[in-house]
């Protein structure tokens, strides 16, 4: 049975909408009321305070720590300076993506492992042989995601120390929030300026209502996972089980996918020492790969010709993101080449946009490709044409 986050006594009461999702055996808001776009706009336009308490995260520590998630991910770990943070995936022996996370360096021999899905017992495998602590702190450790443009005047407000202001993309740094305790990273998942927030539990409720009470002059508004999911699809973030299949769940092999198909081969350190799936994805990055994570736009004036010309209706969109995944075609011979995994209706950027996975000789950006559209229970096409991502990406975001 779901339980509440620690949280959950303060977003219960703000949640008029009762849409809870289910998440790690948790309850989430997907979102607080009954319209999105109020909550989206929050992430775009001011602050958006989202529970991402259900995430996993696991405490590794000790003289061999950072050996061993160099062992584990694809991403460089010892070369992470304390208060940095890597984003990586990490693989099975066959270099196929089990997830994707980030690491944090607490200190020399202190890190903070998150992920979607579980990966305790990954990592424990991989652990024989080293000095290591491994401590599941899931529901030990709350966590915020406070995202927009006000964000880092409202942390700035009620942090301590005055540093919040000076901290970097991909940075951390351990504080007191209105006195509470917390580690503020410059993260999230919305492709905005933004930070993640992770707190004891025992300390999510104080920790809220400073929030909530400094929020009110930067406009902070409860947002559900409903509008993180636009966000993140204009900021082109793929979602395990979502664009991709872990090697874990795969019900077929075929459907594992490597970081290099993610686009994630910025991630793979092959200089590094051996780690799981080195071997695999030095011999993927040498002959290639035959699948490419990309991203889709539709212009608008095919889309208006197929409702209202060919079937007489006003066009209709998904406003919200949409995990239906549906076929991806050559637009010469009709021959199936990819999916379109998740799609929406961009009210910002007046675009149809999507993430799809399609055959490598149509990756390129600027490729033409057709993509399903069902219109009065009729399955069309229309023109859609390969594009990179992010589709939003502004400049606030890294600054």
């Amino acid at each position: 049975m779901a339980i509440g986050t620690p949280f959950h006594a303060r977003t219960a009461p703000l949640c008029s909408s009762h849409a809870w999702r289910r998440w790690s055996g948790y309850h989430v808001a997907s979102s607080y009321g009954d319209f999105v776009p109020p909550e989206y706009a929050a992430i775009r336009n001011a602050a958006a305070v989202i529970d991402v308490s259900p995430l996993y995260k696991y405490e590794v520590s000790g003289a061999d720590a950072a050996a061993l998630l160099d062992r584990v991910v694809t991403h460089h770990v010892a070369r992470m300076a304390p208060g940095q943070v890597l984003y990586t995936p990490w693989c099975d022996r066959d270099g196929k993506v089990r997830q994707e996370g980030t690491v944090f360096r607490l200190d020399e021999e202190r890190f903070l492992l998150h992920a979607a899905e579980p990966a305790g017992a990954w990592v424990g495998e991989s652990a024989r042989g080293l000095r290591v602590a491994i401590e599941d702190r899931s529901r030990a450790l709350a966590a915020l995601a406070i995202q927009g443009p006000t964000s880092r005047d409202l942390l700035g407000a009620l942090a301590d120390d005055g540093e919040i202001a000076a901290l970097r993309f991909f940075r951390l740094r351990e504080t007191r929030l209105g006195g509470v305790p917390a580690i503020v990273s410059r993260t999230g998942y919305t492709g905005d300026l933004g930070f993640e927030v992770w707190v004891d539990a025992q300390s999510a409720l104080a920790l809220w209502d400073a929030l909530a009470a400094e929020g009110r002059r930067f406009g902070l508004t409860p947002c559900g996972l409903l509008a993180l999911d636009i966000a993140r699809l204009e900021a082109g973030f793929v979602l395990v089980n979502v664009d991709y299949v872990s090697v874990e769940t795969a019900r077929v092999r075929g459907d594992a996918v490597s970081p290099y198909v993610l686009g994630l081969g910025w991630a793979v350190k092959l200089d590094k020492g051996p780690f799981t799936g080195r071997e695999a994805l030095a011999a993927e990055k040498r002959n290639g790969t035959s699948r490419r994570v990309v991203g889709l736009e539709v212009p608008w004036p095919p889309i208006e010709t197929l409702y209202l010309g060919q079937a007489g209706m006003m066009p209709d969109l998904p406003l919200l993101a949409c995990r239906d995944p549906v076929p991806v075609y050559a637009p010469s011979t009709g021959r199936q080449i990819g999916r379109a995994t998740t799609r929406v209706w961009s009210t910002l950027l007046k675009k149809y946009v999507a993430i799809a996975t399609v055959d490598d000789e149509w990756a390129a950006p600027g490729t033409e490709v057709s993509l399903e559209m069902t219109v009065h229970w009729q399955r069309r096409t229309v023109p859609a044409r390969v594009a990179a991502t992010p589709f939003f990406r502004p400049d606030r975001a890294r600054a």
